[in-house]
Parts: C-alpha cells; sequence; structure tokens
C-alpha cells in the first residue's frame, strides 16, 4: 500500500528502517528490547525459570518469583482436585439459588483449570511437574481413600467410577 515491497527477501523492520544494535538485544523468551516487539514461543519442552506463564512478563526472571509461580500452579491444581470432588451443595429438589450456585461453581471450577492448562501450555518443564504434582496431591487428599473414615457400603473400585 505504501509502495515499499515487503517481500520474502526483506531485512527492514515495519517502518523500513534497519533495526538498530538496542532492538536486536533478546531478553529470555525471545523479546525484542527495542521499539518492535517480537513474541516468540517456545514448542518444546524447555527447563528454565526464565518463561512467561500466564501472564505477559509473569513471573520474568527472578528466581523467586518463579518459585512463586509454581507455588501459584501447584495451588490451582489442589483447588480444581478439591472442586472437582466435593458437590459443594447438596442435591435435592429444584431450587434456583442452589442450581445457580452449583453453575457458578462449575464454572469457576472450568476457569481455573483452564489456568493450569494454559500454564502448562508455557511448556516450561517446572510448571508441568508442580502441575501433575498438584493435581495428585489434590487426588490424594480428596480423591483417595488414604484419609476417609470408612467406606462401607461401597464397591471395591480402585479408580472412581468418573475415570
Amino acid at each position: 500500500m505504501d509502495g515499499m515491497d515487503h517481500g520474502a527477501h526483506d531485512t527492514h523492520g515495519m517502518d523500513g528502517m534497519a533495526p538498530t544494535s538496542s532492538s536486536t538485544n533478546t531478553t529470555p523468551m525471545g523479546m525484542m528490547d527495542g521499539h518492535h516487539e517480537m513474541a516468540m514461543m517456545h514448542m518444546t519442552f524447555f527447563w528454565s525459570k526464565n518463561a512467561y506463564i500466564l501472564f505477559s512478563g509473569w513471573p520474568g526472571t527472578s528466581t523467586g518469583m518463579y518459585v512463586l509461580a509454581l507455588i501459584f500452579v501447584f495451588v490451582l491444581c489442589i483447588i480444581v482436585e478439591w472442586l472437582s470432588r466435593y458437590p459443594l451443595i447438596k442435591t435435592g429438589p429444584k431450587h434456583v439459588t442452589a442450581g445457580l450456585l452449583q453453575t457458578l461453581l462449575h464454572g469457576l471450577k472450568v476457569g481455573l483449570g483452564f489456568m493450569v492448562m494454559l500454564a502448562v501450555m508455557s511448556f516450561n518443564v517446572g510448571v508441568f511437574l508442580v502441575a501433575v504434582a498438584g493435581h495428585s496431591v489434590g487426588f490424594l487428599l480428596f480423591h483417595s481413600r488414604v484419609f476417609k473414615d470408612s467406606d462401607t457400603g461401597k464397591r471395591g473400585d480402585v479408580l472412581p467410577s468418573s475415570c
């Protein structure tokens, strides 16, 4: 449109000028430091504290923030397991308020599950491992027979019927 050739062999920036030396420095995730930012996602697993999980720039390059992000994903997985186990509202006769509250809690569970999925899609090995560990601990706490008093009157299934 502007009369400039933007063919496959064009090595100039978007404004037609060659990139300066300051705009060629890349951060750990491939973001350009200069005027033009280009995000590059990892498409294979990698192990690094320099990752972006869920939000742009978070946790950044700080080890402490990376550990906090891992703890956040771990706790998020436990909450998802808790919400998937217990019907927080007892079933009974039709009641609009109870149905709306069940729907709200289901939406919360699905939304948190999608957040975990998006965190794992960062392809960071640490995030993947804590997500698996968080779901495993959540299963241990809320689904397994380890912390139940008695299972009288139930079948002897090893796996829950939903599996």
